[in-house]
């Protein structure tokens, strides 16, 4: 299929397979595999049996990734169709139909929030409002352009904050 990329998972019990992204360029920007693999070695020890959203989906490599190393759930936050199309093939063709669910509105609480939202529009109010579904400890994993910088999220404390050429990645952990 023209224009179609693919993606490996970096770690966990799935490292090595190979996911899809949306064939939609211009519209999702897939994380790269040195920002992926930075990320979930400074945050397996909060993985195990936790509840995750990936927020932005895309691809949902964070998600997918989450799961392979030991999350007990992880929602898609995801609007776009072929998105939607590609997460859901994605889940089916790695078998985690029990523990990965495309959704369109946020419900509950989660342990884990990746927002990795398009660059040339970051969507921190959006950002925001999903904090308050963090659980106290929850880890917000935010990938986001140098500039314009996010705002102070009110309720976190940034515990990381690291560049990769263009792109920029904080964690935060809700006190």
């Amino acid at each position: 299929m023209r224009g179609k990329t693919q993606l490996r998972i970096v770690s966990g019990a799935l490292g090595g397979r190979i996911i899809d992204t949306p064939n939609n360029k211009g519209i999702t920007q897939p994380m790269g595999e040195r920002e992926r693999m930075a990320i979930f070695n400074q945050i397996r020890s909060y993985l195990t049996d936790a509840k995750v959203l990936d927020a932005f989906a895309g691809s949902g490599a964070l998600g997918i990734t989450a799961l392979s190393n030991g999350a007990a759930s992880s929602d898609f936050l995801e609007n776009n169709p072929k998105a939607i199309k590609t997460i859901n093939s994605n889940i089916h063709k790695l078998k985690l139909e029990k523990t990965a669910r495309v959704i369109q509105r946020v419900a509950g609480e989660y342990d884990i929030i990746f927002a990795d939202p398009p660059y040339d529009n970051p969507q921190y109010g959006r950002i925001e409002t999903l904090v308050s579904r963090l659980k106290e400890g929850g880890l917000l994993i935010l990938s986001h352009p140098g500039t314009p910088e996010p705002p102070d999220f009110i309720g976190l404390a940034m515990i990381s904050d690291r560049s990769y050429a263009a792109a920029h990645i904080k964690i935060y952990q809700k006190i």
